[in-house]
């Protein structure tokens, strides 16, 4: 059987020139993006049950137009996560299998001859789709894992000297065995730093297990039913809606503070890059939208911050060794440094009486007495 699940094609695939990307839909309002999150959660949770916190997560990094690597043992749902998430954001899915002898051309496509037309004509891989789910990605050589770099950080391919546009979005969502590390080839640092956020799954309560017998009893199918919540292209209004979330400068001098500590910290050898501090900053606006919220607080960031910042941090050999883990470190960073005070910006919603910034809508956002929040006319700056 074939390593590679081609993509589904409800839309026209890649041409054999450059093709340029889609311009972006409108940005929804982040009250709506709310409500639509929520409805994709519910759906995915059809499938994939008693793990909402991991699916918010994921959710976030999509969110955040962000790389998401599993890591966890097998049979614990990484797969139908990946496909239920795609089917509920109505995005085509695609999925390559990594193994030791998959090639580059097997993920990014290939020139192949046309005897009817004697011409070349490029035939695309499972790269050129929304979500790709490069599965147990450590498996493959280093030659294949770095046929992603270029896609998953300047959404493109260059096959045979020509570039082409990826679809956007363009998502990757990799797993990876912690076990049966025989034959496998560790991600290096620079393709780990690509991905927006590391988690895993985890085995699920006792009850949560009955639940996934008991639903698959009363179906009487193996597959469950998750349907698109999200129309095509939604997915991209979604994202473009998090530019309307406000992050203070109390809270940009946190996230810098903390990414800061992690350098600073004996037990690592490389700590966290400025990239880190970007990814950290677009996920906890996401957070905070899934959260009901316009402006991110310091939960928010403290939420997100050890997915985010541990898989990027190089412990030092002796530690490595003895098989420690990074997300000590991530959390002790988060004891030391101090959280912005109130009044300083770092917990205020930033609209009210006094005024802020005026979202796309034209509204700005205030928190009346009981904390709930409401809606008044925008006034120019």
């Amino acid at each position: 059987m074939s390593a590679l699940s081609p993509a589904p094609a409800p839309a026209p695939g890649p041409t054999d020139g450059p093709e340029a990307p889609c311009s972006a839909p409108p940005a929804l309002a982040p009250s709506e993006v709310t409500v639509r999150a929520a409805a994709v959660l519910e759906e995915v949770e059809r499938a994939v049950v008693g793990k909402r916190s991991v699916l918010e997560l994921v959710l976030a990094g999509f969110m955040a137009n962000g790389h998401v690597l599993l890591e966890d043992f097998p049979g614990l749902g990484k797969t139908l996560m990946a496909r239920s998430f795609a089917t509920a954001l109505g995005v085509r899915y695609s999925r390559a299998q990594f193994t030791p002898d998959l090639m580059p051309a097997d993920i990014t496509g290939s020139s192949v001859f046309d005897q009817a037309t004697t011409r070349f004509r490029f035939q695309p891989g499972p790269v050129f789709a929304n979500l790709l789910l490069a599965d147990e990605v450590n498996r493959a050589s280093p030659r294949t894992q770095s046929a992603l770099l270029e896609a998953m950080q300047e959404r493109q391919v260059t096959v045979d000297g020509e570039t082409r546009q990826l679809d956007r979005p363009f998502l990757v969502i990799a797993t990876q065995n912690p076990i049966e590390l025989e034959g496998t080839y560790p991600l290096p640092e620079a393709q780990l730093d690509r991905f927006m956020l590391r988690t895993s799954v985890g085995y699920p309560g006792d009850e949560a297990e009955w639940e996934v017998l008991a639903r698959r009893l009363a179906r009487g199918e193996d597959e469950p039913i998750v349907r698109p919540v999200l129309a095509p292209g939604e997915l991209q209004a979604v994202q473009s809606s998090l530019e309307n979330v406000h992050v203070s400068e109390a809270i940009g001098r946190y996230i810098v503070a903390l990414v800061a500590a992690t350098r600073a910290q004996p037990a690592v050898e490389i700590g966290a890059s400025p990239r880190g501090s970007l990814a950290l900053m677009l996920l906890a606006r996401a957070w905070a939208v899934l959260r009901g919220r316009d402006y991110v607080v310091p939960e928010d960031v403290k939420a997100v911050a050890v997915p985010v910042l541990a898989h990027r941090l190089r412990l030092r050999p002796d530690l490595w060794a003895r098989g420690e883990r990074p997300e000590p470190v991530v959390s002790a960073c988060l004891n030391e440094v101090p959280v912005p005070a109130a009044g300083s910006g770092g917990d205020d919603p930033p609209v009210g009486l006094t005024g802020g910034p005026t979202g796309r809508d034209g509204q700005r956002r205030a928190v009346d007495g009981t904390g709930a929040e409401r809606l008044r006319p925008g006034v120019p700056g």
